[in-house]
């Protein structure tokens, strides 16, 4: 198949193209610049030069693929309304990435206990009601001629497999340890995040483009732990004496900016895939986060 997906420099939709290459299909990637091209290129993805903007060159390489996967931003109404428009009634396959923050609860760190599946209601924070919005609007398109279908990751680590190699908390995290000589989380760190390997997220892909129905939502995880547990495994990596520190919402929104801070860092995320396991027969086998902590790529 032809596939084209936008966000192939970036750390899901790099990692999804070189799978989907490796599995013998042809992929183009919309890149920002010509150094993104280069990059993109070096890993057999054919460049598709352009923004989320630009609604005509979305809709030209729609067009052309037999699938699209969206792995450029989870909010852009803009591009996905653009890639939609020019797939219906095409029957065509459209993956879209959201994240698991949309059942986010600002907590200052604290632990909440809600748990929530494909099934649960939602009320999303004031930070993430545009994007639940959003996908509504995604998967309510089956109406119009096509397969919208939505994967929710929620924290993800690992190294990438594409042009773009690191994902976004635990990096930073690492970063801030190495900074301040001792690893540090929002407020007690006892919130707690559910979590994905990368290596076991892009096959989710794979099966959804194959296997999923029109208008699916799944969530994507393989357990979950608190910001402390995860603090206290980069400590030992780092051989960093002593507990990790707590820092103030103040603190935390400094290093972080206060959207990462209260959104993602400080906040509980905790979600159950059980659709995807279900409905589409996948099966996580990737090392847990402390375990990839501590003895793979993030020790290396």
């Amino acid at each position: 198949m032809k596939i084209f997906c936008t966000g192939a420099s970036g750390y899901i939709g790099g990692s999804v193209a070189a799978h989907l290459i490796a599995a013998g299909h042809r992929v183009t990637g919309l890149v920002r610049s010509q150094d993104k091209a280069d990059a993109v290129r070096a890993f057999g993805i054919e460049p598709v030069m352009g923004t989320l903007d630009d609604a005509a060159v979305l809709a030209q390489a729609a067009r052309a693929a037999d699938v699209v996967v969206n792995a450029a931003s989870a909010d852009h109404r803009g591009a996905v309304a653009a890639l939609l428009d020019a797939l219906a009634g095409s029957g065509k396959a459209f993956i879209h990435t959201s994240g698991s923050s949309i059942v986010g609860t600002r907590s200052r760190g604290e632990r909440s206990d809600d748990i929530f599946d494909e099934d649960t209601p939602i009320t999303p924070s004031p930070a993430r009601v545009a994007r639940v919005e959003l996908n509504h609007f995604i998967l309510g398109a089956h109406d119009r001629g096509c397969r919208p279908v939505i994967v929710c990751p929620s924290l993800i680590y690992g190294i990438g497999h594409g042009a773009g190699r690191d994902s976004v908390q635990v990096p930073l995290l690492i970063n801030l340890a190495k900074k301040r000589g001792n690893a540090a989380h929002a407020g007690p760190g006892e919130n707690i995040w559910s979590n994905v390997h990368i290596d076991d997220l892009v096959p989710l892909y794979t099966l959804a483009i194959d296997r999923a129905p029109a208008g699916s939502f799944y969530f994507a995880e393989n357990g979950e732990n608190s910001m402390r547990e995860t603090c206290e495994a980069i400590n030992r990596i780092l051989g960093c004496p002593g507990p990790p520190s707590a820092m103030s919402m103040q603190e935390a929104a400094a290093e972080w900016g206060e959207g990462t801070a209260e959104d993602t860092m400080a906040s509980n995320s905790r979600v159950r895939a059980r659709r995807a396991r279900r409905e589409l027969g996948w099966l996580p086998q990737a090392r847990g986060l402390i375990e990839e902590i501590e003895q793979g790529c993030y020790r290396e």
